[in-house]
């Protein structure tokens, strides 16, 4: 499946909603209720098309079928100081792809279209955090070239971070 990542819109925000309530919904149906279970809004996906972030959609046939959104500011539950030490790291949060659409190399691809777009910012490296338990995308991540850097609790929620370096 060929997907094109741009930056969402206004016309995307109904769809992200909905994906990210259909994969809490489908992960807590699997796991029970955790930290993933979380359902979002409209006005909170509005908000988080602003500030210091990008939020991203990729597509396929005009159709979203995931989300994802870079930050500059570093995420509350990171610790910078399990990472490299670059001038210029890029947080990927909030990535979700439609759960009906998973396991058929979506979220590889947009961490692919991700990184000439980390390089053109410019970034040295990517950072993320994912649950450490059943729920989480550890393996995926690490699939995807990612090095785990550190496992912890923040807040009663077990986390591993992730990063990957750019030349």
């Amino acid at each position: 499946m060929t997907i094109i990542l741009e930056t969402a819109t206004e016309k995307d925000v109904e769809a992200i909603t909905t994906i990210r309530n259909e994969a809490a919904k489908h992960l807590t149906s699997l796991y029970g209720k955790g930290h993933w279970s979380y359902q979002s809004s409209e006005k909170g996906v509005l908000n988080s098309m602003h500030g210091n972030t990008k939020l991203l959609v990729a597509k396929s046939k005009g159709i979203v079928m995931g989300t994802l959104r870079q930050a500059e500011k570093r995420p509350w539950a990171i610790d910078a100081g399990y990472f490299t030490n670059v001038p210029k790291p890029l947080y990927l949060v909030d990535m979700v792809v439609r759960y009906d659409a998973q396991r058929k190399g979506i979220g590889k691809s947009m961490l692919e279209e991700v990184r000439p777009l980390v390089n053109a910012w410019p970034g040295q490296a990517i950072r993320l955090d994912a649950y450490n338990n059943a729920a989480g995308a550890g393996d995926f991540y690490r699939s995807c070239g990612f090095t785990e850097k550190g496992r912890i609790i923040y807040r009663n929620v077990p986390l591993i971070y992730f990063e990957l370096l750019l030349q």
